[in-house]
Order: structure tokens, then sequence, then C-alpha cells
């Protein structure tokens, strides 16, 4: 409770004892046993009660989230030119008067949801795009009241600046800003551009009215049925589109994984051919070198034959009968053998 409250309930209290004193000095008078000096005490506390009541009606509290426009019967324009800040003030009793207005933010919303906004019901704003489509536009606009103007919206709105300026100048800017775009650009590739214009526009008319704009909220735009049907098709229609060519897509990729398989595994047949085809020139050059140094050996020792032909016969064999038509390959005899060796 601030200080001009607590002078007027002291007030209210002081007048509340004059009466009570004047009865109780009016009865005691009548019965013949008069209050000793129950006039003085009469006139002291209506004097008090006067002065304080005086004092209470010149007290004016204004709180950090108003300001007070001072109507003054002493003023030739009838107020003061300067409203007052927050804090204790004193104007002249029964000549001036204060209104008070807020500065705190406010927020005046138009939607097409029935208790959302203002106005019960539908509240929306209708508009043509320049392809001539309508729309349906929800909105927020948070304002305040410019603590350096409240005179001027005191004197030129009073308390109507909410529904008789934010509410018109507000789709009206709208309106004139959803003009300027086709039905496509505002559904999706120029919103942000749409709600800037508003923006600018909108700071532009209520700052020459006395009010600040703090933030505008495009909240919705609605398309008639027949667009939004054609916009839902469309939407369908690329939905399958990106789903054909997700498939294609992947149909590639699978291609191109049986490619990459098939040449790795002819790479691989290609990498064993070559292994096998080094593998026999290795052996092949291995015979060959072996072959030769047999041959070199043999030349040097022509026996050497011979005895590599015994020890690859069995161990138990004593003789031998060859074709008539063979020659002796070796005198066994002279080798130390038993039996005959016919023809």
């Amino acid at each position: 409770m601030n200080i001009a409250s607590l002078v007027s309930t002291f007030a209210v209290f002081l007048w509340m004892g004059f009466v009570v004193v004047l009865v109780l000095v009016v009865v005691a008078a009548w019965r013949g046993r008069p209050i000793k000096k129950g006039s003085l005490i009469i006139l002291v506390i209506g004097a008090v009660a006067i002065a304080t009541s005086l004092l209470s009606a010149g007290l004016v509290w204004v709180n950090p989230e108003e300001r007070g426009m001072v109507v003054s019967a002493l003023q030739p324009a009838g107020y003061r030119p300067e409203a007052l800040n927050p804090g204790l003030h004193f104007i002249v009793p029964f000549a001036e008067n204060v209104v008070l207005y807020p500065i705190s933010k406010q927020t005046y919303t138009m939607s097409i949801a029935p208790n959302e906004g203002q106005l019960m019901g539908d509240d929306s704003i209708s508009a043509r795009t320049s392809d001539g489509q309508e729309v349906m536009v929800d909105a927020s606009v948070i304002y305040q009241i410019d603590p350096t103007k409240v005179t001027q919206i005191a004197i030129q709105w009073q308390n109507r600046y909410s529904d008789d300026l934010v509410r018109p100048v507000s789709r009206g800017v709208i309106r004139d800003a959803i003009s300027q775009f086709s039905v496509q650009e505002v559904y999706s590739t120029k919103r942000d551009a749409v709600s800037e214009n508003i923006t600018t526009a909108l700071k532009e008319q209520l700052d020459l009215n006395g009010l600040q704009l703090i933030d505008f909220v495009l909240r919705n735009i609605q398309f008639s049925p027949e667009y939004a049907a054609s916009v839902e098709q469309k939407q369908i229609a690329e939905q399958l589109a990106q789903q054909a060519a997700f498939v294609v897509q992947q149909k590639q990729q699978e291609a191109q994984q049986a490619r990459e398989v098939a040449k790795g595994q002819a790479d691989a047949a290609v990498t064993v051919a070559e292994g096998n085809a080094k593998s026999r020139l290795i052996n092949a050059d291995a015979e060959a070198k072996a072959l030769e140094l047999i041959q070199q050996a043999l030349q040097g020792n022509p026996e050497l034959l011979t005895y590599q032909y015994i020890t690859k016969l069995a161990p138990n064999i004593q003789a031998m009968l060859l074709p008539s038509n063979s020659p002796f390959i070796m005198n066994l005899p002279s080798m130390g053998l038993t039996g005959q060796t016919g023809q």
C-alpha cells in the first residue's frame, strides 16, 4: 500500500470518528448530560478530517508500470503537458485529477480460433494475394504505450487505443502486405519477407500515434479449400517423385555394387591365373635346370645312369629276362649276379 492510499484510509477513519463523536455529543446533550468540550472535540476532529481529505485528494502514487496524465482546470489547455513519472506526486485537490495509463507490454491477437483473440469467434484477417487468392491470417501484435507520449494517447485515444487503433491499423497493414505477394510466395518462399514488411509498416503507423511496436507474430496463414487441396495434391506428387527418385538411386547403387563385385571377381581370377602361370614357369625352369644338371653329370660319368637304374629295381631281383630283340644294357655277371639271361 502506497502513501497516498494510507492517507486516504486515514481520512476515512477520521470521518468515521467524527460521525461517532458527533452522535455521542448530540445524544449526551439530548439526555441532559452534555460532554465537556464536546463541541471543541467535534471541531478538532472535523478539521483534521478535512485537512487529511484535502491531502489525500492531492497525493497521487504512480506505479513503475504506469504513467499519469494530469487533467487540470488550472491549465489553459486543460491538462499538464508532461505526464507523471513513477513515484509520489502532489496535485491541486479538486482542481486536478490523474488518469493512469499502463506502459507495460500488451498483446492484441486476431485469430480464427474462437477463444484465442480479443474478440469471440473468427477474428482472422481476410486478405487477397497478388494473384487473387484469398487467405486468412492469424496474427498477434505486441506493443506498449510510448512513455514519452502518454499525453498524446490520452488526448487522441483515451482508453480506446487497443480497439480503435491497434486493431484497424494492423488489419489494414496486413492486407496491404499480403497483396504484394503471390499465394505461392506467401505460402512458402517469401513468408519471412511478408512478416518483415508487415512489421516495418506497422511500426511506422503505431509510432505516429504514440505506441511502440515490440513484436509482430504471424501466427498462421490459412488458404481457401480449393488451394489447400491443390497444395496437398502437389505435396503428394512431390513425395511420389521423391520416392521414385529414391528407388532409381537405390537401383543405381545396387547396379554399381554388382559391377564392383564382378570387377573384384574378375581381378581375383586374373590374379589366380597369373599366379598359376608364374608357378608353371618356375616349375618348367626348375625342371630344365635339373635336366641340364643331369646331362652334365652323365657326360662326365656314363655309368651313373646304369647305377640309377639298378637302384630303382626291387631288392630281391636276381636276374632279368629281356626280349630277344633288346640289347643288354649291362653286364650282370660282371656285377656278381647269379642266374642266366636268355633271349
